[in-house]
């Protein structure tokens, strides 16, 4: 909790940059969610992790940072991860390798799932039906058909679901919506997003331990299809590059750029979806791409203008050495240009005036026709002038030790213990999921996906 106190201590050098032409800049308070109150005894939550890999090793590391919020239980396929759990949080804490088997245990409040995707839709909808709370990392379901379902179930046991994109809690998200929604990029028109890196590890090629085998993994259990696979390493612990079990660039790294987009412009999703890709450089064994390209047409609705959706991952980019995504939203009289927990705001509006002379075909004209269009130009628009650009942009930047994953559980711990709305359900979730799914589908099939943003479907069109 020292960095959360150091945080809030920061709190007040959080500001946004106005650009006023004759005003020193003006400081905008941020409101971030309150997280130090008293936390009665009836109040704790138990909390217990499917899958206590990377994410789910420190996913716990974070919700043990709010209070009230207790470690109670872990499952986990390979016995290792297991018994490190035992030795960073005590012998006595309950482990197993059966999910189901931690899902029956009535003093286990919430669930978080951390498994490789292929798994999220399932566990997601046992918790809900033994009455858990549950937070799905994303992208929360495997396949396109498997969405609906989920958001089904949801809706009829009303349990608490939350996604794990935490870009929906992000206070630089907040900001910027509020920006975006006073008009200070005009209309947008087009969006670039990137999810670039240039790492082994970026690339999913993580260490393995050295007792991989039968033995230590439940091997049977992981394989929800065709249980007849040979034991591989290699797709239990590198599972993100085998379509069989993981999503690939798109479903675990666009799903992040998308939850963004979708949470800014108020999106329901695209219509028209196309990617296409290569396997360049990770020829390790996987079978998913390493470069993709994404292309999204979404249509004007009452919430937002038409626009396009332009999404790139490289995982062997050699200009990115930083593993952060990039994301600008272009507009008719601006840009928002993103870090991961910052952004800039230029603006730079059209003239009211149309241009002339410069990189034109004006002096391409006899000069005697030059003089007399420009005498014409200037009696129409004697105040005329170039494009008006203004030189001091927006700017934000969250305070030092700020964690957006932190504040996304809090939002989730919030709704478990109050029963308020999530920030980011089944519905949310699957349809900043199923548009990257989709890219899936469009690249091993090599056409165009068109996709019912409200019905959440694959339209077939002749």
């Amino acid at each position: 909790m020292s960095s959360r106190r150091k945080f809030i201590k920061q709190l007040g050098a959080a500001s946004v940059a106005l650009p006023l032409s004759s005003m020193a800049a003006t400081a905008i308070p941020v409101q971030v969610i309150p997280y130090t109150k008293k936390i009665f005894p009836n109040d704790k939550i138990r909390v217990a992790v499917i899958g206590f890999g990377i994410m789910g090793s420190r996913n716990v590391k974070t919700l043990l940072q709010i209070p009230g919020v207790e470690f109670a239980a872990v499952c986990d396929l390979y016995k290792g991860r297991l018994e490190r759990a035992r030795e960073l949080y005590g012998p006595n804490l309950f482990t197993t390798q059966n999910y189901e088997e931690l899902l029956d245990k009535k003093d286990i409040d919430a669930v978080i799932i951390c498994t490789s995707d292929q798994w999220h839709d399932v566990i997601s909808i046992a918790a809900m039906k033994k009455n858990k709370a549950v937070y799905c990392e994303k992208p929360v379901v495997h396949q396109l058909n498997q969405g609906l379902e989920v958001i089904r179930v949801q809706q009829q046991t009303k349990a608490i679901l939350q996604v794990g994109s935490q870009r929906v809690s992000s206070i630089a998200y907040a900001k910027a919506k509020e920006l975006y929604k006073a008009g200070e990029i005009g209309q947008l028109n087009c969006i670039e997003a990137s999810f670039d890196r240039h790492t082994a590890l970026g690339a999913w090629q993580y260490t393995m331990p050295l007792n991989a085998n039968e033995q230590t993994i439940a091997w049977r259990k992981y394989l929800k299809t065709n249980p007849a696979i040979p034991f591989d390493a290699k797709r239990f612990f590198w599972w993100r590059n085998y379509k069989e079990y993981g999503t690939g660039v798109a479903g675990d790294l666009f799903v992040h750029l998308l939850s963004g987009i979708h949470f800014l412009t108020d999106s329901k999703g695209p219509s028209r979806i196309f990617a296409t890709g290569d396997l360049s450089y990770w020829k390790d064994g996987r079978n998913v791409p390493d470069v993709m390209t994404g292309v999204m047409q979404y249509e004007a609705t009452k919430e937002h203008p038409a626009f396009q959706v332009l999404l790139k991952v490289n995982l062997a980019s050699g200009a990115e050495k930083v593993e952060s995504g990039k994301v600008k939203f272009y507009g008719t009289e601006g840009v928002i240009d993103f870090g991961w927990n910052d952004f800039t705001i230029y603006r730079n509006k059209f003239s009211s005036y149309p241009n002339i002379g410069g990189w034109d075909a004006l002096d391409t004209y006899p000069e005697a026709m030059q003089r007399e269009i420009l005498r014409e130009y200037k009696q129409k628009y004697p105040a005329s002038e170039g494009i008006t650009v203004d030189s001091k942009p927006i700017r934000f930047t969250a305070p030092e030790g700020y964690d957006d994953r932190f504040d996304h559980f809090v939002n989730f711990f919030e709704s478990v213990r109050t029963g308020k709305p999530v920030v980011e359900d089944a519905l949310f979730g699957f349809r900043a999921a199923a548009p990257c799914l989709a890219c899936n589908e469009s690249y091993f099939q090599k056409k165009v996906i068109n996709w019912d943003p409200g019905t959440m479907q694959i339209v077939n069109k002749i």
